[in-house]
């Protein structure tokens, strides 16, 4: 986590969280699951934003020390009928959320931030990475797109660099992540970096921040106005039959869809 906590939170299961005067780390934590997300987690960091909504001046989150977060929990897409699964409208509404609150969000990215990982990465206000990170949007290797995804990252990069990196699926380094936007600094020692922006961004109100996010919003209303269209696409690929036999192949096989 990025500076001792006064304040630690046990009553999670896929997070830590833990407080320091005006700041709020949440740490995606599970290690056993390459920090994929579930909906327990997307639960669980709905509620942190909630005990953090009208305290917190900077949320900062971050992942393992090799994986970022390595996006939706194949096995547990593969393992759960999906007439039972909550869809994407909670993940959507929690990275509007960390887009749109009022604070500032800070992601702290060391090693991968794969597919909804970006998810992430893109719906924070200011990202700061490893010099070893790496970004990816495998999607459209199964079949399935980075629906929810796109709205963010092409407000963050725009459309033809998060185009180019949906199409092409592999990863691009924390220096080119930079080049294209995605990325605000990078350093080897990503944990001074985040530091030396802690003491600037501390130096803002809670209210300053909190009027300004509120002026931003309303000038930028493309993120409201995407999302049905992302639901409704996510929802198509993922209720594919074809696609989900790939997953189900992936995940008891190991191999990847173009391997025979």
């Amino acid at each position: 986590m990025g500076e001792k906590s006064s304040n630690q939170s046990t009553g999670y299961q896929t997070l830590n969280i833990s407080t320091k005067d005006d700041l709020c780390f949440i740490q995606l934590y599970r290690p056993e699951a390459k920090n994929t997300l579930n909906d327990l987690l997307i639960e669980e960091f709905r509620q942190a934003l909630l005990s953090c909504h009208s305290t917190a001046k900077i949320l900062i989150i971050e992942g393992l020390s090799d994986i970022f977060c390595f996006g939706a929990d194949l096995q547990a897409l593969a393992n759960t009928p999906s007439e039972i699964q909550s869809g994407p409208e909670p993940l959507y509404d929690l990275w509007y959320q960390l887009t749109t609150g009022p604070f500032v969000t800070v992601a702290h990215v060391r090693g991968k931030a794969n597919a909804g990982g970006v998810g992430f990465v893109a719906a924070c206000d200011l990202v700061l990475a490893d010099s070893k990170a790496e970004f990816s949007l495998p999607e459209l290797l199964f079949g399935l797109m980075p629906a929810c995804v796109l709205p963010f990252l092409i407000r963050r990069i725009g459309y033809q660099k998060a185009h180019a990196m949906t199409l092409m699926t592999k990863p691009i380094s924390s220096e080119e992540a930079y080049r294209w936007g995605l990325v605000d600094a990078y350093a080897e020692d990503s944990q001074a970096l985040l530091n030396q922006h802690l003491l600037r961004l501390r130096r803002l109100s809670k209210t300053a921040i909190g009027r300004y996010k509120n002026y931003l919003n309303k000038l930028d209303v493309s993120l409201a106005a995407a999302k049905p269209n992302a639901l409704a696409a996510n929802q198509v690929v993922f209720s594919d039959p074809n696609n989900l036999s790939k997953i189900n192949r992936y995940v008891n096989t190991g191999q990847f869809p173009w391997e025979a």
